[in-house]
């Protein structure tokens, strides 16, 4: 079983509540717009990192993380990338590679709302974390843990707090 912390557009702050409910997880995984390579490797440096960049990441961090991510977790198959749509509307840059090599687990950020949900069509789980960062049109930060045993998503959790409240 891997515990795994799921992020998304930091925009370069993150308060300690997250790093508190990230204790417990094995991995984190953020799904772009992290903002800083400060921030990246804060991080990297308190749990290992599995990242892409968002539309707001300079170069320093396209070089060092990847627009599309699409690895193996335990049995599940995820396809991680910034700028995703919603589920059953996906963006035109993914909509295509969901299709064609549906993943099991589907992650972006970019919205800053938060949302799961299965897509019965394509057979696989969508999760967007909301904003972890305090910049933003967002007024509540959120992230997610949750755990892969197998090929089974399972026991997530939502951290969520007042954006005014991020120190």
């Amino acid at each position: 079983m891997i515990k795994i912390g799921l992020m998304s557009d930091t925009h370069g702050t993150m308060s300690p509540r997250v790093f508190q409910f990230f204790e417990p997880v094995d991995e984190i995984w953020h799904a772009g717009d992290i903002g800083t390579i400060a921030l990246a490797d804060e991080l990297a440096r308190f749990k290992p990192l599995r990242a892409v960049f968002g539309n707001i990441d300079d170069q320093v961090i396209r070089r060092q993380f990847p627009e599309i991510q699409r690895f193996r977790c335990e049995e599940v198959k995820v396809f991680m990338t910034h700028i995703g749509g919603s589920s059953g509307r996906y963006a035109r840059q993914v909509r295509n590679e969901i299709v064609v090599n549906p993943p099991r687990l589907f992650v972006c950020g970019h919205s800053h709302i938060l949302k799961v949900m299965y897509d019965k069509k394509n057979g696989c789980l969508y999760m967007n974390p909301g904003a972890a960062g305090n910049i933003g049109f967002h007024h509540v930060c959120t992230a997610m843990r949750f755990n892969i045993h197998g090929d089974q998503i399972r026991d997530l959790e939502v951290l969520e707090f007042e954006r005014s409240s991020f120190r």
